[in-house]
């Protein structure tokens, strides 16, 4: 094929699939061998029996899995978990050294992959179930096993999966049939594993807690554009994560990663969207993930998660052999070099834990991040194209030449800068009232305890001001927005309050769940939404003369209420809003509206306390 150069005219990158018709976009059969060799017909997955047009339904799916662990002493298929329909959550656990249990497979890197998340994107799950047959049956990839524990999900969401049909993937290029988006609830999983309002990710969080995995993949396909890189990754290197982990991410991960992926034949990319979604020669960018989504979840656990992005328009075959690839590459990785990670993740665990000990208001952890306007020159492999007018939508169509591969020079915008910082302090407090806050400490896997008796404690609190809502649910659920203000106050806390100190690994995860500006918290998730709801009120007439009893025993009050009539129009000609001037700075006034319920602790707290249980 013939590669042009061009400074971005002419060049577009299409974020979706506009003017598709079928052609093989990039590698095509000849050009990329499959990497399983001659494999046994009867072990032949259904991808490959029909050369990569149809993929498996969950039932075959299942009993391809259940027949793997039959032929095979190294294999161990289990479910851990049920659907919202009540299906099944498919676990295979492939040991050459038969360690079927967390407790067995201490000495191993223990990696979760995760297919399906979005049912319709299947090529994880067809390269997992070559991969664990290379691995265990054909045994041409049994090396793989030489220090780790493979622990693989070939359908997350599996009710979405059996939500089958060839209308799915608007944007996709094959199978001819997949599963849906979301799950027999319309959840989207890869926004839920903070709040875990969905069946599948509490299973998948108890899974987690478990097992403790060292590595993480997480398989999708894009829903972007067109371009020629096929095998697209991307993991947390920014300040959210742990240096130590974000740094072998940078400095080992990567740098092989990019190497063997290219000796196998692919162009591979870190993942990225387009500055302006006409126009990639104004830019690409890359930014960090938050943990509603699982590659920013596992991070906050201090583990690296590979998130993989096949292309969409590339033939099925090729996505899922560049999935097979990736997952083979990177586990030759941690084979070749199993020191580095588990250096990388210790120091991380070890790191939170010593952060946990003490407080200093002055020692801040990121909780978000943004990009910055730094750039960075970098040649983009795109398609040429052309333009017309179209009377459909009004403006351009674009017509592609994926015949015509072109480069040109571009700017990547990848570096990103704290969004939101916050001290963490030694602990939080949840009052017992709160137990959907309580219950999902437990779903993370958090150490806790409880008072034994009533206590009263000098803590800090949030207040929250400008408080306003959106418009519509988003996940099932309402999200408020807000302002902080910090006070520090003395509070009674109940019996049965839960402590939740700092000194432990997943310290992270109680952060961005219990501090309100962490982006996921559990406040702007909704769970405390009736903390914003006025529920006691004054009459008109009763308000008129608190007012006045006010203002003749505090003269000055005067003072600043003409102040506000003559300075705000939309309060001088409200009655409400000028009585409740007055109300509002009453003994009969709500002091918890708008106060935060969790206490943060930052002197050691000296109130008994049990462990929680359950």
């Amino acid at each position: 094929m013939r590669v042009m150069k061009a400074r971005g005219i002419g060049i577009l990158v299409a974020l979706g699939a506009v003017g598709w018709s079928g052609v093989a976009h990039g590698l095509d059969g000849d050009d990329l061998k499959s990497p399983s060799g001659r494999v046994p017909d009867k072990w032949l997955t259904k991808a490959e029996r029909t050369d990569f047009r149809e993929t498996a339904r969950y039932d075959e799916t299942i009993e391809y899995c259940r027949r793997l662990a039959a032929s095979s002493p190294w294999i161990e298929y289990r479910s851990f978990g049920r659907s919202g329909e009540g299906r099944e959550l498919p676990l295979l656990i492939v040991s050459r050294r038969r360690t079927f249990t967390p407790e067995a497979a201490v000495s191993s890197h223990k990696v979760l992959v995760q297919n399906c998340i979005h049912a319709g994107e299947c090529a994880g799950k067809d390269a997992s179930l070559m991969l664990v047959r290379d691995i265990a049956i054909t045994a041409t990839q049994r090396d793989l096993l030489d220090h780790v524990v493979l622990l693989v999900i070939p359908i997350f969401n599996v009710d979405g999966h059996e939500r089958f049909g060839a209308y799915s993937r608007v944007n996709q290029n094959g199978p001819a049939e997949t599963g849906w988006r979301t799950t027999s609830r319309n959840y989207n999983l890869n926004r839920d594993f903070i709040k875990a309002d969905a069946v599948e990710t509490r299973a998948w969080l108890a899974l987690w807690n478990r097992w403790r995995p060292d590595f993480h993949f997480d398989n999708h396909t894009t829903d972007g554009g067109d371009w020629q890189y096929d095998v697209i990754f991307d993991a947390n290197t920014h300040a959210t994560g742990t240096k130590s982990v974000t740094g072998w991410i940078s400095e080992v991960l990567y740098s092989s990663l990019f190497a063997s992926l290219r000796a196998d034949g692919h162009t591979p990319a870190i993942y990225f969207n387009l500055v302006d979604r006409h126009d990639p020669s104004k830019g690409i960018t890359s930014g960090g993930f938050g943990p509603r989504f699982a590659t920013g979840y596992v991070s906050i656990r201090n583990r690296p998660s590979l998130l993989v992005e096949m292309h969409a328009l590339k033939p099925y075959r090729t996505r899922v052999i560049g999935n097979y690839n990736i997952m083979r590459d990177t586990l030759a990785l941690l084979n070749r070099d199993p020191d580095s990670l588990r250096s990388a993740n210790q120091e991380a665990d070890a790191e939170t834990v010593k952060r946990g000990r003490s407080y200093d208001a002055d020692a801040q952890l990121t909780v978000s991040v943004r990009r910055t306007d730094e750039e960075t020159p970098f040649l983009f492999k795109g398609f040429a194209h052309r333009r017309e007018a179209s009377d459909i939508s009004g403006t351009d169509r674009v017509i592609y030449d994926n015949t015509q591969p072109v480069e040109f020079e571009t700017v990547w915008k990848k570096k990103t800068e704290p969004a939101k910082k916050v001290s963490p302090p030694l602990g939080y407090v949840i009052p017992p009232q709160w137990t959907e806050a309580i219950d999902l400490v437990r779903l993370h896997g958090l150490e806790a305890s409880r008072l034994v008796e009533a206590a009263s404690v000098d803590v800090q609190s949030y207040r929250f001001e400008n408080v306003s809502w959106a418009k519509r649910s988003y996940e099932g659920r309402l999200m408020p927005k807000y302002e902080t203000v910090t006070f520090t106050e003395r509070r009674e806390l109940a019996a049965g309050s839960v402590v939740v100190r700092l000194d432990q690994v997943d310290a992270k995860a109680a952060i961005h769940m219990l501090e309100p500006e962490a982006p996921d918290s559990l406040v702007r998730w909704g769970f405390f939404n009736t903390i914003f709801e006025q529920k006691e009120y004054g009459e008109m007439y009763v308000l008129e003369k608190l007012a006045r009893e006010m203002l003749r025993e505090n003269p000055s009050l005067r003072e600043a209420f003409d102040a506000q009539v003559k300075s705000d129009e939309a309060f001088a000609s409200n009655p409400w809003a000028r009585l409740y001037f007055f109300y509002r700075r009453s003994p009969y006034w709500d002091r918890a509206l708008n106060v935060y319920p969790v206490s943060r602790l930052t002197k050691p707290l000296t109130a008994k306390t049990e462990p929680l249980g359950g």
